[in-house]
């Protein structure tokens, strides 16, 4: 792979970095329901259902040795996820969240995560991901990546985008940015940097930019993002237009117009795995842009981060 993918091989192979927790949807003190998600995850199952036969898709997280986790690895191979990269640590359990949906879809969040296994996938003296990493194409990872690890595993993440990259892998980092995962917005910012001059693909989603960066406006994040130090730049503005650009050639891409917005969990992590696919797979900026739209209109529509398979048969035929 390079900087700007133009042909896809035959065959290529992608990991995500991150953490999946155990997802509970509903009211407080109601009907739950009880499924899992997680940023990189939700992107990694959707890459493996729009990437076709070509496009092989990897998992890399930790996760204890208890039955729940045993699910979370069977559910993700039911969906074509990979998971010889998943570490399992004895004693541990997988984090958890609560969503809580208002009228309008949007989401409020309640997380017990302190103890989850992910962060302590770079506790070992070394990892699957970074044992194999020679034989990836592709490695896409987010700001919660580096938020749920301790400072030697962040050097460790970065000291593998690099290797990764030098060798022309697509390197991916997407910015999702949540506070309270971060001891301060000056820590995010620092890592976040460096992340970034790592990277040869940058997802950005607009207002996580813009709150990071304590900047006045979307149009002030907009260009913030766009002077970043990233051959690639994917720019999310929510119902906007997507804004991609390659050698500092922009393009807006229009969203999708919905009857309604059911649930708007996931729709950046959708994006980023329809972008991922058609990049992958040789498509132009503009048009991996306008899948990555189309795929997170679909997703919108329905409660929770993954949404059936059989609501999305049409987008995936690779």
């Amino acid at each position: 792979m390079t900087d700007s993918p133009s042909a896809a091989p035959a065959q290529l192979s992608i990991a995500a970095l991150g953490e999946c927790m155990l997802e509970l949807q509903g009211p407080a003190f109601g009907n739950l329901r009880q499924t899992f998600g997680g940023d990189t995850l939700n992107t990694a199952v959707y890459l493996a259902r729009c990437g076709g036969p070509r496009l092989s898709v990897h998992y890399a997280t930790a996760l204890g040795d208890d039955s729940l986790s045993a699910g979370l690895l069977e559910r993700w191979a039911a969906e074509g996820v990979q998971t010889g990269l998943v570490q399992r640590l004895p004693g541990r359990l997988p984090g958890l969240y609560l969503i809580e949906l208002d009228a309008g879809g949007e989401r409020r969040f309640h997380y017990w995560r302190d103890q989850a296994a992910a962060r302590a996938y770079f506790d070992a003296a070394t990892t699957a991901l970074e044992e194999q990493a020679e034989a990836l194409d592709a490695l896409y990872l987010s700001g919660i990546s580096l938020a749920i690890l301790p400072d030697a595993g962040r050097e460790r993440v970065l000291a593998l985008m690099a290797r990764m990259r030098s060798r022309g892998a697509l390197v991916a980092f997407d910015n999702n940015y949540r506070p309270r995962l971060w001891a301060s917005a000056e820590a995010a910012r620092h890592w976040y940097e460096r992340a970034f001059a790592a990277a040869s693909l940058a997802l950005v989603t607009a207002d996580d930019h813009q709150t990071l960066h304590g900047l006045p406006d979307l149009d002030a994040a907009v260009a913030a993002a766009q002077a970043l130090p990233v051959a690639e730049i994917a720019i999310k503005r929510g119902p906007l237009p997507a804004r991609v650009g390659l050698g500092q050639t922009w393009q807006d891409v229009p969203t999708e117009a919905v009857p309604r917005v059911v649930d708007t969990t996931a729709a950046g992590d959708s994006f980023a795995a329809g972008y991922l696919a058609r990049r992958l797979r040789g498509d132009a900026p503009a048009e991996a842009a306008a899948f990555g739209n189309r795929l997170a209109a679909r997703v919108i529509q329905h409660p929770g981060a993954l949404i059936p398979r059989e609501a999305m048969q049409d987008l995936m035929k690779g």
